[in-house]
């Protein structure tokens, strides 16, 4: 760069040399390039910028591909999205895989393994089947051991837009992980941004995170979603949306996902869904939407509730939705609150009440306890038996939250510094039981 910026001077000195038609001007020539150089010197006045960048590494699809199994347990260092399925906890670690964790005991969980899916950001299970999304690819996994993980199916370019964002994929091999570096480079007055090599800078592009992300009735029963879930179940079917489509898969036979269909949501920002009876309901940017899925390859849209510019999870009772919105660099806006939205009338909820937040993240809700994590301003559990008058039972603080899942008297809450999980058993008495602390 600097290179760059002392070639704009030599032009400046080629262009006042053109001008000369006299030797008698040397003198003054000369005094005159002296001060264009010390104006450019000025403006290459160096600094010191310290940044965190990641590099990233490479393998075949071949490789990736056999490296789905249950492998050795490993640190969690930048969890994501979380399910529930029986006594087991599979929490995400945003772009490389999935940890297993046994959670038998709630006071003492163990993780027991992991798998490796790189690219992996969203989670569904059903039964002894585990969906995934690998990069664009959906994988089914038996998960009847979870030991001992097994690839029964992928669907090839099943999410065609998922990708890095700012980041060129190396056409020929897959990201399956990344390498934190931690380093200070000097940069001019003059450039406009930092610099770093070959990778992406975590402090310039992924603010207030840690790691690169990517940008996307049965007999055998589903398991528990988060609220920031972009794959919902659905009897035999599996629902997926993307930045502007929803992809539906038949999964009558589980471990044999078939693609069936892909509508288009009529927006390009969705960000979550979340099922309930017959009903999904679609978060975005821009607002929520509800489609019918009594037909269940064929949604139809129900209704819509908009709102201003941010990000937007949702989960819903018999009466009611419940939606956070945030501002956040991914989300463009500016509101930071909870919006509670009457169902009666599904063609057009209505506003009941909007409740002030820091910065809401995703939510939960157990009969009248409503559970939302408030970003850096940690766990707040609320009394929603009056939706007019939320009351605040008990508040959690130090911790930046993510997403919760609240299930028989246990909240299992994802955190930027570990996996906790409350008991929530007397309301008067909500505590502790267990953390699962982050990797420094």
């Amino acid at each position: 760069m600097q290179r760059f910026a002392w070639s704009g001077c030599q032009s400046v000195k080629l262009a006042v040399m053109k001008k000369i038609i006299s030797i008698s001007f040397r003198s003054i020539l000369t005094l005159s390039i002296f001060a264009l150089f010390s104006g450019c010197i000025k403006d290459l006045q160096t600094h010191m910028v310290t940044y965190s960048w990641y590099e990233p590494l490479y393998k075949t699809k071949a490789e990736v591909i056999a490296d789905i199994k249950s492998n050795p347990p490993r640190d969690i260092v930048t969890p994501g999205k979380i399910f529930i399925n029986g006594k087991y906890i599979y929490l995400n670690e945003r772009g490389s895989g999935i940890h297993i964790i046994d959670n038998s005991n709630p006071s003492s969980p163990k993780n027991i393994a992991f798998i490796s899916i790189a690219g992996n950001v969203d989670i569904a299970i059903k039964g002894n089947t585990l969906y995934a999304d690998l990069y664009n690819d959906l994988v089914a996994l038996n998960i009847a051991n979870p030991l001992g993980v097994v690839t029964t199916k992928i669907v090839a370019n099943a999410f065609p837009d998922n990708a890095y964002a700012y980041y060129a994929i190396d056409s020929n091999k897959i990201i399956y992980d990344w390498k934190r570096h931690d380093t200070a480079i000097a940069i001019t007055s003059s450039q406009s941004q930092q610099v770093w090599p070959g990778g992406i800078c975590a402090n310039c592009l992924y603010a207030n995170s840690s790691a690169p992300q990517n940008s996307n009735s049965s007999s055998a029963q589903a398991g528990q979603a988060g609220s920031m879930a972009r794959f919902a179940l659905v009897n035999n079917y599996l629902y997926a949306v993307g930045y502007t489509n929803l992809n539906i898969f038949n999964v009558t036979t589980p471990q044999q996902p078939i693609f069936d269909n892909k509508i288009n949501v009529g927006n390009w920002n969705i960000e979550t869904v979340f099922p309930f009876k017959n009903k999904l309901f679609i978060g975005s940017q821009n607002g929520m939407y509800i489609y019918d899925i009594s037909k269940p390859d064929q949604p139809t849209t129900d209704g819509q509730f908009g709102h201003l510019r941010s990000c937007d999870p949702v989960i819903v009772d018999d009466s009611f939705a419940y939606v956070t919105l945030r501002s956040g660099t991914a989300c463009q806006g500016f509101t930071n609150q909870l919006d509670i939205l009457q169902l009666n009338n599904l063609t057009n909820p209505g506003l009941v009440k909007s409740y002030n937040l820091t910065n809401p993240h995703g939510l939960s809700k157990d009969g009248n306890l409503l559970f939302i994590c408030d970003g850096a301003d940690g766990l707040k559990i609320y009394n929603a038996g009056d939706v007019n008058k939320l009351h605040l039972v008990k508040h959690f603080s130090g911790l930046e939250t993510y997403d919760v899942i609240a299930n028989n008297n246990i909240a299992t809450v994802v955190a930027k510094d570990g996996l906790y999980q409350f008991n929530y058993s007397d309301a008067n008495n909500i505590h502790l039981l267990s953390k699962i602390n982050i990797a420094k």
